[in-house]
């Protein structure tokens, strides 16, 4: 296992590739999808993402145009804490991690996973504005 010193030469190494990718396939999203995103070695208590690509999968909570979006990140590990919102997926729990919202590029994006059922979706979007 890399240790932390490492991983954090490793995502910026990565995140330089991300932001100066001139691709053409910059992916199309909507709020309420579930995507793999690379999300970094963050600071903290900051959600890190993991494998090469250091990637964790986040719910698009709000779309700001094409470019620019909050996202909350999601987890297998289920808390029952208000700054969590726990559901469950083919017969596994995960978590929604409410405190993390965060602003990213779609640059960030990797792949889709599916769309958020509508009913959780906006019970979500509830307990972040009583956050707020």
């Amino acid at each position: 296992m890399q240790n932390k010193a490492e991983n954090f030469i490793n995502w910026t190494k990565l995140k330089i590739r991300i932001h100066f990718n001139k691709s053409n396939k910059q992916p199309y999203f909507k709020e309420r999808e579930i995507w793999w995103a690379s999300l970094g070695v963050n600071i903290g208590y900051e959600q890190d993402g993991k494998n090469n690509n250091f990637e964790r999968p986040v719910l698009i909570l709000k779309k700001f145009g094409p470019e620019i979006l909050w996202v909350v990140p999601l987890t297998s590990k289920t808390k029952s804490h208000f700054l969590y919102y726990q559901f469950n997926y083919n017969h596994k729990n995960y978590s929604v991690i409410l405190s993390q919202i965060r602003t990213i590029s779609r640059k960030r994006l990797l792949r889709k996973i599916r769309t958020f059922p509508e009913k959780d979706f906006n019970q979500i979007k509830r307990k972040i504005e009583n956050l707020l």
